[in-house]
């Protein structure tokens, strides 16, 4: 945990829940992080594609975080002057009447909604409906679990959750709820799921007040008013100074997104098109894979995970073999641009001199080329080249991971002070509700102006130019491959091994 200054003004309690962690932080007007915790969580995902959590998990973790800054300084909480909550979105949270979850929390990971996308299809006006999207969880829980799905009041989102048991108020963002929003209608065959829309809220502005009989320490909040983020891609580009038109973002967390910032609404195949408000749209969208590849990457090298990040120092340190290893990131199938749930990984053109140091250093260029294909559809689409990469999350932590995508996507690349874009994107959301700033955009400029720079190396960046070539031609190749081993299951009595640890 962060220590706090000694001089501590008024500061915003911010959260961000995400897909492996919940981090609260306090931070000023100036954007320090005066005091921060953090806990790992876990998002589960068993064989047949269930992937689901206890929100009450997410509530209880909440308050053990907001006791431990507490615990740092007697007046911290005192001095709280707003909240501000941003999360990991495509997940699903059914709750009642009263504000309790109905079920455990569809997460973003889930898949078991394939027999639902078919029937839906023809009902979405042109929407494209895979397994990842919302209403096919929803007609899921309808068609196995009609007692749940009708005793819930609305669906709302991690984030939503948190701020519901803070205010009693269930609401929500256009931003987060945008591939529901654009299916939902108050007539026709969806019609069934425009009851459980909640109130909208446009981000900056209050959904209500801190309520009162919280227990200790989150009474220390009540009467706080208490601010509408957006989802953690949203929140964590303000965070990153990247909410402006003509940059774009990269964060690395548990997974991955990318996304173009333009002026006009543009479409590509694969990509995610979102109305970000104030003229403003994103075009991109969040990969299954991300930062959890580096994890697997160790514990597959016999390193130990209590340091990553030099476990990873380690492995790149080594010497390399001359050819290079190919690496296709797709542990856990793939969403943008692919939507493909049976995309597997891969190492290619392995070699017998090729080693730990030689496998490392291509999960972090595979990674780099699935990020480059996102850009260049998005770049294609908008007409416009991105004159920078706004990268944060955990990746941002390793010059080596910082320097590689800037050379495998020839971008400059940009990194702020702090690797937590998610709380200083919701610290500029409640500053701006605040009045302390005239707007967003005023506000990402006095919080979030980068430090660091990486640079396109022109050697490099030639040879990645010739690696990606053969990336792109071995995912096309590789696909149907994967397709078949995904269908397979090891026979009875060939083999053992040991559950993955989130499975047990």
């Amino acid at each position: 945990m962060g220590q706090p200054a000694d001089d501590v003004s008024a500061t915003i309690l911010c959260c961000d829940l995400g897909g492996s962690s919940l981090r609260v932080g306090l931070i000023n007007e100036q954007g320090r992080i005066v005091a921060q915790a953090t806990q790992t969580l876990a998002v589960p995902v068993s064989p047949d594609g269930r992937s689901e959590v206890d929100p009450q998990v997410w509530w209880h973790t909440f308050q053990k975080l907001v006791a431990s800054l507490a615990s740092a300084g007697p007046s911290l909480l005192h001095k709280v002057v707003g909240v501000s909550i941003c999360g990991m979105t495509r997940t699903q949270v059914l709750v009642d009447d009263d504000g309790h979850a109905v079920r455990p929390a569809i997460t973003w990971r889930d898949s078991r909604a394939g027999s639902e996308v078919l029937d839906l299809a023809a009902a979405c006006d042109g929407e494209s409906i895979d397994v990842f999207h919302p209403v096919a969880r929803l007609a899921w829980v309808q068609r196995h679990e009609p007692e749940a799905f009708a005793a819930a009041r609305v669906v709302i989102e991690p984030k939503d959750y948190l701020a519901l048991r803070l205010t009693r108020r269930p609401a929500s963002d256009r931003i987060s709820l945008a591939r529901l929003l654009a299916v939902i209608r108050s007539e026709g065959p969806l019609a069934r799921f425009s009851s459980l829309l909640p109130d909208l809220v446009q981000p900056s502005s209050m959904i209500d007040r801190v309520r009162s009989g919280l227990p200790s320490p989150l009474d220390a909040l009540a009467g706080c008013p208490v601010f509408m983020a957006s989802n953690d891609t949203w929140t964590a580009v303000l965070g990153l100074g990247a909410l402006r038109s003509g940059l774009a973002y990269n964060i690395v967390g548990t997974s991955e997104v990318l996304g173009l910032i333009a002026s006009q609404p543009a479409t590509a195949p694969g990509l995610m098109s979102v109305d970000w408000g104030d003229g403003l749209h994103q075009i991109g969208g969040p990969s299954q894979n991300g930062g959890d590849v580096i994890p697997w990457l160790v514990h597959a090298c016999g390193g130990q995970d209590h340091n990553l990040a030099e476990s990873l120092s380690f492995l790149l340190a080594g010497p390399r073999h001359p050819q290079p290893v190919l690496f296709l990131p797709f542990l856990q199938g793939e969403r943008v641009p692919y939507w493909d749930p049976d995309l597997r990984g891969a190492f290619l053109g392995l070699a017998k001199g090729h080693g730990s140091t030689d496998l490392a250093w291509a999960v972090l260029e595979g990674a780099a080329f699935a990020a480059r294909l996102v850009l260049e559809r998005a770049e294609a689409a908008t007409g416009e080249a991105v004159r920078e990469i706004r990268f944060g999350g955990g990746g941002a932590r390793s010059e080596a991971w910082c320097q590689v995508r800037a050379d495998a996507m020839r971008r400059p690349v940009a990194v702020g002070a702090y690797d937590e874009p998610g709380l200083l994107g919701c610290a500029a959301v409640a500053w701006t509700g605040l009045g302390r700033f005239a707007s967003l955009t005023e506000a990402q400029q006095m919080i979030a102006p980068p430090v660091r720079q990486f640079e396109p190396q022109i050697d490099r960046a030639e040879h990645y130019d010739a690696l990606y070539a053969v990336y792109t031609d071995a995912v096309s190749a590789t696909a149907p491959i994967a397709h078949r081993l995904a269908a397979m299951r090891i026979a009875d009595g060939l083999a053992t091994v040991a559950a993955p640890q989130d499975e047990r």
